[in-house]
């Protein structure tokens, strides 16, 4: 089979980037896996156990238990545990020194990589430890008066939720809610439920790439074509979408973005990004203040005080073994995976499924219900009876247990899964 010269140069790239992980022994394996399928498509791949599983061989993973919440926080590949654990002894030596006049000056490097892969302007990136950090800095540094309307979901991460409400208590903001009935499969009908609300006095359109709770994918872009026509501000919760499928800041259009590198990117515990538009900046109050708030440097919103810079240089090992796979192809496995699984229980009395099962409006993320069993003993039933982690969802209209698979499940641990649901469902 013939590839065109975009993709051997994209798969030349990859491997040649590998060379740069921390450990040889893996980075080589890896090599060997992407020239194996070098000829194959990305949906061929996206089927084959036997690169998978040379992938599942660069994690750590228990042995006891089947890990399906990795929408919560995803494991690291050993690369990246490896990065930290050097970069905390080389820390220790002289803390003061490998810190702040070492690691420190490797900033400025990711900066330009994240961005690479964001799709955007490295000034325009700041990197700090999670989403909800990310979209409270803007959450609160927003100049909101009192009257000004915010559209939000009901269905949004309840952090995000929170903290507009706080603002709402502060300072007399208005809160304007969509509720959406999951899942959906028209970007027509949830972009005119945003719509519908805005009115003269909306500031802030917030919206959730990928709704936690269920796996949906709400049409953003959309969204922030509607609120820019109307000179309205846009943000947008990414935690679940960066890194799990293939879109560019850039196209998305958004005014301010956050989102976690610890889920899908595979990056260290405790690491995330901001994205502001360089035009914004200076709009935007820091959350931890700096010596020029008004700053139209992205970096004020890097004034942190002390924090582990072996974790922030992590992040480096964490992008180079994700374009090593490349996000086309993690996109068509994760899908896969959904699908796989959902494929083999969703004929089943008593099963709902409570997810689209089309590329446009999921991915990796699904939730299910059995009629009769509230979802937080299913979930415990799951790891009790059957060493099955997963999560349960209770939140606005929304009832059920959420499965996320990563990269390195196989197909075998799905099987036990429809196994465990097969038998729960016929008790």
């Amino acid at each position: 089979m013939s590839i065109s010269r975009r993709d051997f140069v994209q798969k030349l790239s990859a491997v040649t980037a590998l060379s740069t992980l921390i450990n040889p022994v893996i980075a080589n394996n890896l090599m060997k896996a992407i020239d194996e399928t070098s000829t194959m498509t990305d949906e061929e791949i996206a089927k084959n156990e036997r690169f998978w599983k040379k992938i599942r061989a660069t994690f750590r993973l228990s042995e006891t238990m089947i890990n399906l919440n990795n929408g919560g926080v995803s494991p690291q590949p050993i690369v990246v545990q490896e990065a930290v654990e050097k970069y905390n002894r080389l820390s220790n030596e002289i803390p003061s020194f490998y810190m702040w006049r070492t690691l420190d000056k490797g900033r400025e490097p990711l900066r330009k990589r994240l961005a690479k892969l964001a799709d955007c302007a490295p000034e325009e990136i700041a990197i700090n430890r999670n989403t909800s950090e990310a979209l409270e800095t803007v959450i609160f540094g927003l100049d909101l008066k009192k009257g000004d309307e915010v559209i939000l979901s009901k269905q949004d991460y309840p952090s995000m939720i929170n903290a507009y409400k706080q603002r709402a208590m502060r300072d007399g903001i208005v809160l304007k809610w969509v509720s959406l009935k999951l899942p959906i499969e028209s970007k027509e009908k949830i972009v005119e439920q945003y719509n519908a609300l805005i009115t003269s006095k909306t500031k802030l359109v917030h919206i959730t790439h990928v709704i936690n709770w269920t796996g949906q994918i709400l049409p953003v872009k959309e969204i922030v074509e509607v609120a820019n026509e109307k000179n309205i501000e846009t943000i947008v919760d990414a935690a679940h979408s960066f890194a799990h499928f293939d879109f560019s800041f850039k196209e998305l259009n958004c005014d301010y973005l956050g989102t976690s590198l610890h889920k899908w990117l595979c990056a260290p515990f405790g690491t995330g990004l901001l994205f502001v538009k360089k035009d914004k900046i200076k709009d935007v109050y820091p959350l931890l203040a700096n010596g020029n708030p008004k700053s139209d440097d992205i970096r004020k919103f890097e004034a942190l005080g002390t924090r582990s810079f072996a974790i922030e240089q992590g992040i480096g090992q964490a992008i180079t073994f994700h374009e090593a796979i490349g996000i086309k192809k993690k996109q068509k496995r994760l899908h896969h995976l959904k699908n796989y699984w959902i494929n083999k229980v969703k004929n089943i009395p008593n099963i709902e499924i409570n997810t689209s099962q089309h590329k446009e409006y999921s991915c990796a993320i699904a939730n299910f219900s059995i009629k009769g069993i509230n979802s937080k003993s299913l979930s415990h039933i799951l790891q009790k009876d059957y060493a099955i982690h997963t999560s349960f969802a209770k939140a606005e209209n929304i009832s059920g247990v959420r499965v996320t698979p990563h990269i390195y499940t196989t197909k075998s641990e799905l099987n036990q899964l429809v196994d465990a649901i097969t038998n729960i469902a016929a008790e």
